[in-house]
């Protein structure tokens, strides 16, 4: 049996879990679906996803508070969960794993897994880490973050910045202490670093060695050196897993897809409401049509000529109709961006983000700006050149291709496999 625990506070690690499940079960996996509960369970319903709520249900304020404390965006002398939180869905988890005769867990940000695990004994599998792995600072291929998750470093030097970002998350024990308070009450081994709450013992490297920069080999060899790492942790190859959302295309959404003219798909689920209508603002100023996933915003009243909200919807079936995609820059928007060879702009709010825009930069297939900027006429004129320039679907397109010969959720499921 094996465990996936989608963080249903996001809506990518919902989606990417759903992902890794289908490749399971096609390869014959017997699978269960536990969570905490949160915004996005709901798709889980909506979808006839069986799954079980373990630990006290919490309520839709809280998973959006969760989102609001998590890495890179909350302060990061906080970790996420409460002692008490972090206890009892720990204790609940690793009853649930006896009960079920769970042989390996899978998480998707549900980081109270860390400790679950060690309690039942099991192997923790992740894939929440994305590309944001050992290899890239070791080897100081992370630039500049365009906003520092270090408090005060932002006016320093870019090179200095630089030089930070790659010191390693495995120095660092930034959202650590809540988690090693209950390991320590818990008597199990705890979390030695902030890398380490992307690691597990089977961590799925979700990117391409092309648009990575890291042969699959050198992932595979890769061994934990030094402190800030379990010495179970291991790297896997894998490839891109994003959503593919059994949800029909609303008829008005495909009627305004249809119409002629460019348009600009602004696809941002976790990030406050403020920044999202600032970001529709500039957008729309471009005079491009401007297409919303909405998700958990209300953002109907922003609908006007050439302005279309939608709820949650299919963006595999939405990006190969459009002429930009503008996303925050969770791996899962930027990989359903690339694979249907749409060029991007990404708005990072934490340094995942920030490094995923990174290799798309690298690959000419799109730009990073901060949100601050995004408010600005500069989010308007970068819209306008990109629309302009067909150098950036030319490199999307290329990745395109490269995506297109790779399976990543089944090189997911053959890693978790090989773990139970």
């Amino acid at each position: 049996m094996i465990c996936l625990l989608p963080h249903c506070g996001y809506l990518s690690e919902t989606t990417r879990m759903l992902e890794i499940r289908e490749a399971l079960l096609a390869r014959g996996a017997e699978v269960c679906v536990a969570t905490h509960g949160g915004v996005h369970q709901a798709l889980l319903e909506q979808l006839e996803v069986p799954y079980t709520v373990v630990g006290p249900p919490i309520s839709i304020e809280r998973s959006r508070e969760l989102v609001r404390n998590g890495a890179g965006m909350g302060p990061p002398n906080q970790s996420m969960w409460t002692d008490d939180e972090i206890r009892t869905y720990a204790l609940a988890e690793a009853d649930l794993f006896r009960e079920r005769g769970v042989q390996v867990a899978v998480t998707g940000f549900t980081l109270t897994a860390l400790l679950s695990t060690r309690l039942a004994g099991i192997p923790l599998a992740c894939e929440h880490a994305g590309a944001m792995v050992p290899p890239l600072w070791e080897r100081n291929m992370i630039d500049a973050y365009l906003t520092s998750p270090i408090p005060g470093t932002n006016i320093l030097p870019k090179v200095l910045r630089r030089k930070l970002a790659n010191l390693g998350l495995h120095r660092a024990k930034l959202h650590c202490a809540g988690f090693n308070r209950v390991a320590d009450d818990l008597g199990v081994e705890g979390v030695p670093s902030f890398a380490q709450l992307l690691l597990g013992d089977v961590t799925i490297v979700t990117e391409v060695p092309e648009v990575l920069g890291i042969p699959a080999e050198d992932l595979e060899a890769w061994r934990p050196r030094g402190q800030g790492y379990r010495s179970t942790t291991r790297l896997h190859a894998g490839g891109p897993i994003f959503a593919h959302l059994d949800v029909p295309l609303p008829d008005r959404v495909q009627a305004f897809l249809d119409q002629d003219g460019p348009v600009v798909y602004v696809a941002i689920t976790s990030s406050p409401e403020d920044q999202v209508r600032a970001v529709v603002e500039s957008v729309r100023a471009s005079g491009a049509r401007t297409l919303v996933a909405g998700t958990v915003h209300d953002l109907a009243d922003l609908e006007r000529d050439g302005v279309l909200v939608g709820g949650i919807l299919p963006s595999h079936l939405v990006m190969p109709q459009v002429d930009l995609a503008v996303i925050a820059g969770g791996q899962g928007s930027v990989q359903c961006a690339l694979a249907s060879g749409t060029p991007l702009i990404a708005l990072p709010l934490q340094p995942e983000q920030d490094l995923n825009g990174q290799l798309v930069e690298r690959r000419g297939a799109g730009r990073r700006m901060t949100f601050a900027d995004a408010a600005t006429p500069k989010l308007t004129a970068a819209v306008r050149e990109m629309l302009a320039d067909p150098t950036y679907r030319s490199a999307a397109r290329a990745v395109q291709a490269e995506y297109a010969a790779v399976d990543g959720p089944g090189l997911a499921a053959a890693a978790i496999l090989a773990a139970t």
